[in-house]
């Protein structure tokens, strides 16, 4: 599935490595990371995308190849926290109904 398939679509976007970190916002809010071509690849929520951001950066499961490609995109949208999981959740659920996964 396409980044651009998402519904809200997340306007936002950064290239996951190091040099951005400074431009992420320590704000609530969705994301997703996705390939060079804009396949999604995780979405999660965070109440600090800026500490997220960093989080995954440190992970190797995060920054290594996958079959379905490597996290090259940053995506995020920025969201009232008592709206986060439903944010959240519509995503996946869009993410599920075309992928089964």
């Amino acid at each position: 599935m396409k980044i651009d398939e998402l519904v809200p679509y997340p306007k936002d976007r950064i290239q996951f490595k190091l040099a951005s970190y400074k431009s992420v916002p320590k704000v609530t809010g969705c994301y997703v990371l996705a390939t060079f071509e804009n396949e999604i690849l995780y979405i999660g929520l965070s109440e600090n995308l800026k500490g997220r951001f960093q989080q995954h950066l440190d992970n190797p499961v995060k920054t290594s190849p996958t079959k379905d490609g490597k996290a090259v995109w940053f995506y995020f949208a920025t969201y009232d926290p008592k709206n986060l999981p439903h944010l959240e959740r519509t995503w996946i659920n869009q993410y599920v109904a075309l992928h089964g996964r």
